[in-house]
């Protein structure tokens, strides 16, 4: 075949592969949605590190934290990963709370953790990010990489512009973020590309996971 004519078929091919994706999408949500519309309760979503370690100060906060938001009558969503994702949905499991898991097909990261109660599998990342703000009252934003910060960033972005109803984002352990916090201030704000106000408004920093607890229990209604 010349190559002129094998460029037009594999444009083609490529043309009919991006048109069939669509239907994939398409199913990722409704199954998304059908399973997590069934949840009764309020959920609060935590984000954080997949390489904490179970002795790590962050790991047994975050355990901590969704058996205490368990106990309140909230229920917690995660990625469904190991580290501060598997330490939450174990905490609310054993509390007898739910414990969402919205797990992610990576080529380098473990499967699901076993705390999982309701386990949501998904392709790509803006399906899976759509639930966490859909089905979340809160965010709680543990110590974490790259992939928390995406979160955070997103989460603040959304809230920010109104694109999604308002809800608290609470960030876990101030000596973790006072330096991004300082830098928001004195950069970002000081030049003047983010008021102080939609910091002061947006973020909330806590230090134990009863603070978080008693901080949501007056603003988020069950």
């Amino acid at each position: 075949m010349p190559e002129f004519q094998q460029n037009i078929v594999d444009d083609l091919a490529s043309a009919t592969t991006e048109s069939w994706r669509t239907f994939r999408i398409m199913a990722e949500m409704v199954n998304a949605l059908d399973e997590l519309n069934a949840l009764k309760v309020n959920c609060i979503s935590i984000f954080g590190s997949a390489r904490s370690q179970p002795g790590s100060q962050e790991y047994q906060d975050a355990e901590k934290l969704a058996g205490l938001l368990a106990h309140a009558g909230y229920g917690v969503i995660t990625g469904g990963g190991p580290g501060v994702m598997e330490a939450a949905n174990k905490g609310a499991k054993e509390a007898g709370g739910v414990s969402v898991g919205l797990h992610i097909k990576l080529p380098h990261e473990q499967g699901c953790n076993p705390y999982v109660t309701t386990r949501c599998n998904f392709r790509y990342f803006f399906i899976r990010k759509f639930m966490f703000v859909k089905y979340a009252r809160a965010y709680v934003v543990m110590p974490g990489g790259m992939g928390t910060i995406d979160e955070l960033s997103e989460a603040f972005v959304l809230a920010q512009t109104g694109r999604t109803r308002p809800f608290p984002i609470i960030l876990y352990d101030s000596r973790f973020w006072s330096g991004l916090l300082e830098w928001l201030r004195k950069s970002m704000a000081a030049g003047g590309f983010i008021s102080e106000e939609e910091l002061d408004q947006l973020l909330t920093v806590c230090d134990t996971p009863e603070e978080v607890v008693n901080h949501l229990r007056k603003i988020v209604i069950l």
